[in-house]
């Protein structure tokens, strides 16, 4: 006898998620599993899916595991019906040892997180400015990083070139030099004097263009930052680039961070207590979101150099006998509670106004 289901019933959700199909499971309460199916990764398969666990009750919360990759549209889609979505983290490398793994497997092991309150995390919404930040920095970042080895690469051509190439481009400034090799003229590429002149003519045309790219990117970046928050961007030590990260790291709902505790063990800054015997002392935090704590090591070091109420807080720990380290330490979780009351001074989501638009150079 088919058991018809109760859709008066509370249920949660679980959906273990991939680039081309999502698979999704129910659970009640109790934990029971009641079922599970495979949608596909597309607009329809995600209205699929809600239709599909909203057929089995009402839907108390859907634990999405991967929100920030393959779940994030789906995500997105959920929110937008009404459904609480929980982020959810991927089992343990143990648990998985003991329970196996299939996506029937982690889908139920999305919902029971959920039940158990093992995960309650709130996804970022990735609606808004912020989204446009992050979306723009990764053009950036592989920018600077494929204009800096093409640097690396005319400066090493030229260690090994012929004295007539070598003479009149060395000791010059990178930007110089780009410029120098781009005007080079080959002549014969079976001769290593004129191979060497194409090779660098290549390369300098290249740091031109990704120069160009890189500054049209920054000014974008720095007028949506300042857009997105003028009161990160207000603190001492913090530029475009360190501000753009940190939006990125919280997403454009900062108040899914409960405290500003929660804030700077997100970034790895939190102490971790580490006392023996007659030593009471903490050590550096190696968790969290690294590319969020080395925005706040900039921030440091910037105070560091340029801030007197930073020199002065550093010189009186080294007379207490505190080391550089932990002193830089301590700078980063004072500086994780002065960004987030910057971060959550935006109480609302960002977007871009539709009167005002910012668009890249065509």
């Amino acid at each position: 006898m088919t058991i018809m289901p109760d859709h008066s019933a509370h249920v949660i959700g679980g959906v273990d998620t991939h680039g081309e199909a999502h698979h999704a499971a129910v659970i009640d309460p109790l934990g029971r599993h009641l079922a599970d199916r495979e949608f596909p990764a597309t607009t329809a398969g995600y209205r699929s899916l809600e239709s599909w666990l909203r057929s089995h009750g009402t839907v108390t919360a859907v634990g999405i595991e991967g929100t920030g990759a393959y779940g994030a549209e789906l995500a997105r889609t959920l929110t937008r019906s009404g459904l609480t979505v929980i982020e959810v983290d991927r089992p343990d490398r143990k648990t998985r040892r003991l329970r196996g793994k299939s996506d029937p497997v982690d889908a139920y092991a999305a919902a029971s997180a959920v039940t158990s309150g093992r995960a309650t995390g709130t996804p970022k919404t990735r609606d808004g400015i912020v989204e446009a930040i992050r979306a723009l920095r990764v053009p950036l970042r592989s920018a600077v990083k494929a204009r800096t080895q093409a640097i690396n690469q005319a400066r090493q051509l030229l260690v090994t070139a012929p004295e007539s190439v070598r003479a009149p481009l060395r000791n010059r400034p990178w930007l110089e030099l780009a410029r120098a090799c781009a005007k080079l003229r080959p002549g014969d590429l079976s001769d290593p004097v004129g191979a060497t002149k194409a090779a660098l003519r290549h390369l300098g045309r290249r740091i031109l263009t990704l120069t160009d790219e890189i500054e049209e990117l920054n000014q974008v970046l720095a007028d949506l930052t300042a857009r997105a928050a003028p009161e990160l961007l207000a603190l001492k030590g913090v530029g475009p680039d360190v501000a753009g990260q940190l939006l990125a790291t919280v997403g454009d709902n900062p108040d899914r961070l409960r405290s500003e505790a929660a804030f700077a063990h997100f970034c790895g800054v939190a102490p971790i207590p580490a006392s023996s015997g007659r030593k009471d002392r903490h050590r550096l935090n190696r968790g969290g979101d690294r590319a969020a704590n080395h925005a706040l090591h900039t921030i440091v070091l910037c105070r560091m150099r340029w801030d007197e109420r930073t020199r002065a807080y550093v010189a009186r720990r080294t007379q207490q006998g505190l080391s550089k380290k932990d002193t830089m330490r301590c700078l980063k979780r004072y500086v994780a509670r002065e960004v987030y009351k910057a971060l959550t001074a935006r109480c609302q989501p960002s977007v871009i106004p539709a009167s005002a638009p910012i668009a890249l150079a065509a």
